[in-house]
Formats: structure tokens, C-alpha cells, sequence
């Protein structure tokens, strides 16, 4: 659910853009869904027949367009040599598999054949997934969002056949994108050198936007912090929790930048913003109380009404910030949702090989018999009748609680596409509902959880929401990180054994230990598309996350050798920081780095505290001095705009920090080695780093530059931890009780 795109086009007004001519530009800014410039010659004709190339694609999303008849190519040399063979114009759609709008334009657009008859005559059309390629979208979105002030997908943008963008928007409506197609054509034959110009332009101003100038020192300090966090204080929703109105997006990097700051400060507000937001996330229908997970953002400004889709980074992120909470809280509601977490993505965004998948569609078929007509939040929602065949005389109750009517409970629904339907979320406490039905607390909690029991399995008869199967790697590494935290807070062993699955399958199958290279994505048994920083960082993550739930070795090395990769493949010698590609791409114009940590947190965020967590880790002072030369490469960023940039002020915290070193020496497996293991993970301490000293394979890796692990031994036989800072440590200890008070020190 979003706002639907009004119906005229502004034009672009950051960029010094192309001129289009006084006619157009008045056209164009007046054009409305009503009108029509197209010729008679070009409002008929038809669209190709057949699927066209993007059958023969991996991904879901390219393979719903795959029998459009427009004749779409997928992003490629093919599509490229075309448009500069015919000195066409380039149209470029992009977009994803979960994506509602993505699907009402294809709809009402793409497959249309009198449209994309305009589009194959004119054009040569392009479809990218933007969760394939985030290296493409972003470069265009940067562009789009300067031109017009705003961004989303579906994106639509013309390049010329050199790849330049000269015009751009999101979601059009089909009239004025039909009428904007052909007036974009009779530029392009008749304006064709101001056009070339202009894009020209357009990526030398991208690539200024682009140029970081680093800082001869780092100035960052708790200031900074401080700032950052008087910034969420002033944007924080009292009421309902959050950051700003509707529409309200979870933003996990807001909660983990709090929950330090409230552990670093003392700070309770750091901590009530965080825990208040993430109990009326858990209220609101945001949250899918009956399969669990959390669905990608609110409509509104009380977490009721969600876009519907599921994301794997979303469930990731909020899973982590839920147990990090509740570490500190106790609060057992934080730890019941991040169960529910991974209850629904180890039951179905898992597949057979162990990987996760990426995302759940917001759409929906109605139903099995009009498996056609599909509708947003279809598989979600109840009609007052429905409830009562399935609840029958405990509907009354199940109502109080979940705020349900006969009337359906949505109220705010300018489409018209939930009236009459009721959407689960808490608006009551079962202890108000049973004064109410003069009933026991325990009487109305056991209703509950039979009503969602009744209502799950009836909704798993329902068609499901498509399932975008593709496996990312960087969306898996944050999917590690989770579950290994999961293992660490809760103890289950079902959740590290899942992320380790989960990492061996990346780095058997999408890595290549021989050349050094990372691939992207897998589906249908095809490792493909070269890794971007985010992977190898996302994924490094998850790998440190892995080894110190586990202290399996393996883990850490894999860690060590993709990083020393990444920072050959994306760092910047001259300013600090990692590019976003390799460079290796010509396709790709614009070498851009991640700064922004948004709805995912920045590679570049992530990397850093890869970077010193790995310091700590090995005594490698290089990785150390790239962490320091990154804060300096986005120090004049983040000292203007501290709020947009969450992520990179954990890492922050952590290099103002003097972080645990815990060094334990005992075997990986034994019983003493596991119980100080579990005492050091009962804590909420994410300035710490753990090495396992056991003279194996790390150790050995290790011991040139971190010559401590060879003095360490184990007391009386047992396994021994040193509790250290900068590797000057505290007595050893083998004593359980002796280690948890030197950890709360």
C-alpha cells in the first residue's frame, strides 16, 4: 500500500538537465491521465507475441515479465550494441519481485499490447531486478531522486545508448507514460545533441556527488553520539513510537545505534524509544501475529495497516534488534516476537539447500478457483462471517482482543481494497479482555492461541503470496547474524545450526576459494553475478556473528580471507572508503559508495566494524588504520547529517570504545569452554570480541601479529578466559561466577 503517483510529471530540477523545449515542458507538467498526444499511427499496432528474453532469466522478477508483450531485454551487451546498432533511446524498468506498484505498471502498462507496441518502436527496453543489481539502481535512483526529489519503484528512466540518464520518475500511470513515451521519442529525433549533452552532464554531476574528501584526522567523537541520539529525541513518536509520521518504516539500524548509546550512557530515553517502538511494532498489524515476521512498512502512523510484503533483511535486522532489547529489558515480549521471527523464516524462507530466500509478495489470488485476480494483503486478512465459521463463539472474544468488527476494521483505505476486511492487531490486554468477558486471564490467553492456531491453518489453505526464491548473499550473511544471535541469547541450537547451513552454502556454492571470487545470487542451481561490497561485507558479518556463537575456526578464517578480497576489490587508496563496485563493469558509469543507512544499513557502515572487530581479533593494525581513514573518508557526512547514518555511529561508538578482548583457551566443544561461552553471551557486550585459543588453525593464523595466544593456558586443565583491554588482561580465570563479575565490571 502506498500513495498512488499523482497523474501529471514534475520535471527534473537538481540536475542541470536536458531542455526539452518550452512546448514539451509545458506538456508535460500539465499532462494529465485524460489526454492524448499519440498519433492515430501510434496509438494502435501491437506488442511482440510470445515470451520474449526474459524467459530464458533467473530471476523472478524478470520472469514476470517474461510474457509482456513487450519486447524486453534483460540489463546486458545484447541490449546495449542494439540501442547504439539503431541509435535508439534506452528504456530502463526497474524494480522487484514483491514490488505491488511494480506489478500494477506492468499490468496496466507493460502488458498492454497499443503500449508496448510504442515502447518496441521506439525504445530498447531493458527490465533489472534492483535486488540482483543494487549496483544499477543505485546509480539511477541517485539520478532520479536528484531530478525529481523523490525515489521508489518502480523506477523508469531513459538513458541514451551510451548509458546516460536524461529523464526519469517512478510509477506512471498508463495513459501519461504512454503519452511520455512518445514525446520522449520525438525528442530524442529531434533535440538529439541538447539530450546527449545534458546526460553527459548529468554523470559528471553524479560523479561529483560521489567524490569523498577525507579528513586529515578523525574528529568523531562522543559529540557526535550525543547528537545522533538528540536527533531521535526529537524525531521520536511518544505516542506510538517510531521516528516521524506515516508512512513508518521499522529502520533496525535506529534501534541498534539506541541500545548502545543507552548502554555506553546510562541513558534510559535511549532505551524506553527503543523498546516502546518495539512493542507497538509487535502490537500493531505490521506484525503478522498469527505466522509470525514483520511485513515491510506501515501505511499509517500506528503500525496498522503494513505494505504487505515480507523481506528477509527486514526479519533479519528486526530479530536482532528484538533480542538486543530484550538482553537488556527482560522484557519476555521482545524474546516471544523474535521467536516468531525465526519460526516463520526456518518454516518458509528456508530452502531445502539451506539458504534463505529473499522476500514474500505483498499480492495475493483471491482464490484457488480465480487464481488471476490478485489483490494486495488478500492472504492477511478476514472477513467478519470468515471469523465466525472459524472461531464461532469465541469470535466475541477474539475481537475484544485484535479489534475486530463486522464491518471490518480498516478505516483508512482510499483504494477500497480492504473494506468490509479485518486486519490482526492488538488493541487490548487479555487481562482488560477477561474483566470484560468475565472471564480468567489464563481462560482468555489459551482462547487466543487456539483462535491463532485455527486462523493459521486455515490461512495456509489460502493461496500464498509469491515467493521470491533467489539467494542473496548479502541478505543471507544478515540473516546469519541473527540466528546467531538467536543462539546466543536463546540457546537454541536449531538457530546456529540453521545460519551455519546457511553460511556453508554460500561459500560452497557461491564461492570460489581458487580465483577469490564472491557471487551474488543463486537460483536454480546458477551462482551468478560478481559480489558487491555489500555482500562480501553483510556476509563477513554474519561469519564473525557464526564463529563467536560457535568458536568453529572455519568461520573466522573464511572471514579473514574475504576481507582481505573486499578491501583489494573495493578500496579506495587515495580517500578512504569502499566503492560500491569493483570497477570492473563497464556498464557500471559511476563508482558510487553506500552512505546512507536506511530500510538495510550501509556497506560501508558495516565493513568498518567489520574491520574493527577484526583488529581486535587478530592484531592486524593495517585493518584498524582502513577502519580510521573510512571514518575520516564520511567524517564531514556524518558531522552534517549524524541521523543518516545510524550504522556507521555503532561503529563509531566501537572505535571510541575499548572493547573486551575475551580470550578463552579450552577446546571448542568441551562442557567448561561452553559454560563460560554462555555466561559471556547472557550479556548484552557489543564492544567485545571473543578468540578461541586451542593451537589450531586460527590460532595459527593469528600468532604473528597476535603474539598473546601463545602465552595463554588453561588453569588446573580447564578451560581458562583472560579478560582483556588493547591484550593487557586480568587474572585468568577458569571460574564461571570470576568471569561474570569481571565481565559486569
Amino acid at each position: 500500500m502506498t500513495t498512488r503517483t499523482k497523474t501529471w510529471i514534475s520535471l527534473p530540477v537538481a540536475f542541470c538537465m536536458v531542455s526539452l523545449g518550452l512546448g514539451m515542458r509545458l506538456y508535460l507538467v500539465g499532462m494529465q491521465e485524460g489526454d492524448n498526444v499519440l498519433t492515430s499511427d501510434e496509438s494502435v499496432g501491437e506488442g511482440r507475441t510470445g515470451p520474449n528474453r526474459l524467459v530464458h532469466e533467473k530471476s523472478p522478477y524478470l520472469i514476470q515479465h517474461a510474457d509482456n508483450p513487450v519486447d524486453w531485454y534483460p540489463w546486458g551487451e545484447e541490449a546495449f550494441q542494439k540501442a547504439r546498432d539503431e541509435d535508439r533511446p534506452i528504456f530502463v524498468s526497474i524494480g522487484y519481485s514483491t514490488c505491488h506498484w511494480c506489478h500494477v505498471m506492468e499490468r496496466e502498462s507493460f502488458a498492454v499490447p497499443e503500449i508496448a507496441a510504442v515502447m518496441n518502436r521506439h525504445f530498447i527496453n531493458i527490465k533489472v531486478d534492483r535486488e540482483e543489481r543494487p549496483d544499477i539502481d543505485q546509480i539511477y535512483m541517485a539520478f532520479v531522486q536528484a531530478s525529481t526529489g523523490s525515489g521508489g519503484w518502480p523506477m523508469s528512466v531513459f538513458l541514451t545508448p551510451e548509458l546516460k540518464p536524461f529523464y526519469g520518475g517512478t510509477y506512471f500511470q498508463p495513459q501519461v507514460f504512454a503519452n511520455l513515451m512518445g514525446r520522449i521519442a520525438e525528442e530524442w529525433d529531434n533535440n538529439r545533441e541538447a539530450i546527449s549533452s545534458s546526460a553527459a552532464n548529468v554523470i559528471d554531476q553524479l560523479t561529483k556527488m560521489t567524490v569523498f574528501q577525507r579528513s586529515e584526522e578523525v574528529r568523531v567523537g562522543e559529540e557526535l553520539l550525543d547528537r545522533t541520539y538528540q536527533w531521535h529525541q526529537s524525531a521520536f513518536d511518544a505516542a506510538e513510537g517510531g521516528f516521524g509520521g506515516a508512512p513508518k518504516f521499522p529502520r533496525p539500524v535506529n534501534f541498534n545505534f539506541l541500545l548502545r548509546y543507552h548502554r555506553r550512557t546510562g541513558r534510559d530515553e535511549a532505551l524506553e524509544m527503543s523498546t516502546l517502538t518495539l512493542r507497538k511494532m509487535a502490537a500493531g498489524g505490521i506484525h503478522d501475529h498469527l505466522g509470525g515476521g514483520f511485513h515491510r512498512y506501515s501505511t499509517d502512523a500506528r503500525w496498522f495497516l503494513p505494505h504487505f510484503e515480507k523481506m528477509l533483511y527486514d526479519q533479519a535486522q528486526l530479530a536482532i534488534a528484538y533480542l538486543d532489547a530484550y538482553q537488556i529489558s527482560a522484557d519476555p515480549l521482545l524474546k516471544q516476537v523474535a521467536r516468531g521471527i525465526f519460526r516463520y523464516v526456518l518454516r518458509d524462507m528456508t530452502g531445502d539447500n539451506g539458504g534463505f530466500y529473499s522476500a514474500e509478495d505483498a499480492d495475493s489470488s483471491i482464490s484457488h478457483e480465480d487464481p488471476e485476480k490478485h489483490v494486495e494483503g488478500a492472504f492477511y486478512v478476514w472477513g467478519h462471517q470468515e471469523l465466525l465459521e472459524i472461531l464461532g463463539a469465541d469470535t466475541s472474544l477474539f475481537s475484544a482482543y485484535y479489534g475486530l468488527g463486522e464491518k471490518g476494521n480498516v478505516e483508512e483505505d482510499p483504494f477500497g481494497e480492504f473494506t468490509g476486511k479485518n486486519h490482526l492487531s492488538i488493541v487490548s490486554t487479555a487481562q482488560q479482555v477477561a474483566a470484560q468477558q468475565g472471564r480468567s486471564s489464563d481462560e482468555v490467553e489459551a482462547v487466543l492461541e487456539e483462535g491463532r492456531r485455527r486462523l493459521l491453518e486455515i490461512r495456509s489453505q489460502r493461496p500464498r503470496p509469491g515467493l521470491d526464491d533467489k539467494i542473496l548473499t548479502d541478505w543471507n550473511g544478515l540473516m546469519n547474524s541473527a540466528l546467531a544471535r538467536g543462539y546466543q541469547v536463546l540457546e537454541e541450537k536449531e538457530y546456529l545450526e540453521a545460519a551455519e547451513q546457511a553460511a556453508a552454502l554460500i561459500a560452497e556454492q557461491l564461492y570460489d576459494e581458487e580465483s577469490g571470487v564472491l557471487k551474488r545470487r543463486l537460483r536454480g542451481g546458477e551462482a551468478a553475478i560478481d559480489g558487491l561490497i555489500r555482500d562480501y561485507a553483510f556476509f563477513v558479518q554474519g561469519l564473525l556473528d557464526l564463529y563467536e556463537s560457535s568458536l568453529e575456526g572455519r568461520w573466522l578464517l573464511l572471514a579473514m580471507d574475504l576481507t582481505e578480497i573486499q578491501n583489494g576489490l573495493f578500496w579506495d587508496a587515495d580517500n578512504g572508503g569502499f566503492f560500491a563496485t569493483s570497477g570492473e563493469d563497464p556498464s557500471i558509469l559511476v563508482r558510487m559508495k553506500d552512505d546512507y543507512d536506511g530500510a538495510e544499513p550501509s556497506a560501508n557502515s558495516v565493513a568498518v566494524l567489520n574491520l574493527l572487530r577484526l583488529s581486535q581479533m587478530s592484531g592486524n593494525q593495517e585493518w584498524a588504520r582502513m577502519a580510521e581513514r573510512t571514518l575520516q573518508a564520511f567524517q564531514s557526512r556524518l558531522m552534517a547529517s549524524p541521523p543518516s547514518m545510524p550504522q556507521m555511529m555503532v561503529a563509531v561508538n566501537f572505535y571510541l570504545d575499548k572493547p573486551k578482548q575475551i580470550l578463552i583457551a579450552g577446546d571448542k566443544d568441551s562442557p567448561d569452554t561452553q559454560a563460560i561461552l554462555r555466561e559471556v553471551h547472557k550479556r548484552f557486550l557489543p564492544n567485545k570480541v571473543v578468540v578461541l585459543a586451542d593451537g589450531g588453525p586460527v590460532q595459527q593464523r593469528l600468532a604473528p601479529s597476535l603474539e598473546i595466544l601463545e602465552t595463554l593456558s588453561r588453569l588446573d586443565g580447564k578451560a581458562t578466559a583472560y579478560i582483556c583491554e588493547n591484550y593487557v588482561c586480568q587474572l585468568p580465570t577458569n571460574e564461571v561466577a570470576v568471569v561474570a563479575r569481571l565481565l559486569d565490571q
